[in-house]
């Protein structure tokens, strides 16, 4: 055993093994070189910039001059800051208003729209057509819409002897208009999620339903609602995520305004960096707004097993 052992390797033996090594190397290294873009780019475009903005998150960093590390204290003053609570409200007012609304009328869409009729693409075009809108052109749109004087709106409530309210400077009105005009350029995305999962309910549950003499509210319930709730998770998460984040409407349409009743929190975070130059507490809100994210789509994460069909 031990001759065997010992015995060395013949020349065409270790030739073989020397190729295949350089072969390897050769296919890692090909390798390497195709994923390069990708790794470089989020190197220098991701993770780079979230680690500086994480570091000047801990500092005080003015626009001009130079910036000094204070540890936690960008931290402590937003807990202390009675404007980011307002803008916090806001926020989450926002999202209330929007997810629900957008989630049903997404739905009731889908299940409009899920059946097989002559000309039923017409319509899914029409409502998808605003989800691939630029949200600022969008924005201007409508709020040329809810002008006071010359908007759109109130010229038709003037027509029935009706004075339109001020939509974008009434602090009570502002947000509502915002929530709505939100919805309508989104509502196409989930729409036709909801339309791909309502395709792919089995018909045979259906027609043992009505056999058994459920009525339609109950089939959609019972069977429906059941059956897709791995996509009703997915869009609440998404939509809900997407809420937190709003800010091109609201720089467009209402600037924070009026009486701050509008102002979100991505736009407070654009206000202290790019109006206050105090990018560093403008970096900690940012983390703070990441934060909050993370927590909603935990519990989100956890509380799915609830409800959702199919899972464990």
């Amino acid at each position: 055993m031990e001759s065997k052992l010992n015995v060395p390797l013949s020349p065409d033996k270790r030739t073989s093994g020397t190729r295949k090594k350089s072969f390897n190397r050769e296919a890692n290294l090909t390798g390497w070189l195709f994923i390069s873009p990708m790794v470089i780019g989020f190197v220098t475009l991701l993770l780079g910039p979230l680690l500086l903005a994480l570091y000047m998150s801990f500092t005080d960093w003015p626009l001009l001059g130079e910036a000094e590390f204070i540890g936690l204290e960008n931290y402590r003053a937003i807990f202390q800051d009675a404007e980011f609570w307002t803008v916090v409200g806001n926020t989450f007012m926002f999202s209330a208003g929007l997810v629900p609304l957008n989630i049903v009328l997404a739905l009731g869409l889908a299940l409009l729209l899920v059946r097989k009729l002559p000309g039923i693409g017409i319509f899914r075009t029409a409502i998808f057509v605003p989800v691939m809108t630029s949200l600022i052109v969008w924005a201007i749109v409508w709020k040329y819409l809810f002008a006071t004087d010359t908007g759109f709106i109130n010229q038709i409530l003037q027509m029935f002897g009706i004075t339109g309210p001020s939509w974008l400077y009434n602090p009570k009105l502002a947000m509502p208009v915002v929530i709505v005009t939100s919805v309508l350029k989104n509502v196409g995305l989930n729409m036709v999620l909801f339309i791909a999962a309502l395709q792919q309910v089995p018909v045979h549950l259906y027609e043992a339903a009505r056999i058994d003499g459920a009525s339609r509210t109950r089939q959609l319930f019972q069977i429906t609602i059941p059956m897709i709730s791995p996509t009703v998770f997915l869009t609440t998460l998404l939509t809900i995520i997407g809420s937190l984040k709003v800010f091109g409407q609201i720089y467009v349409m209402t600037q924070g305004g009026p009486d701050n009743s509008t102002k979100v929190l991505v736009y407070y975070i654009w206000e202290r960096a790019f109006k206050n130059f105090e990018f560093g507490y403008a970096s900690a809100l940012a983390f703070v707004l990441f934060f909050i994210i993370l927590v909603f789509t935990l519990l989100q994460w956890q509380f799915r097993k609830r409800w959702v069909f199919h899972e464990e």
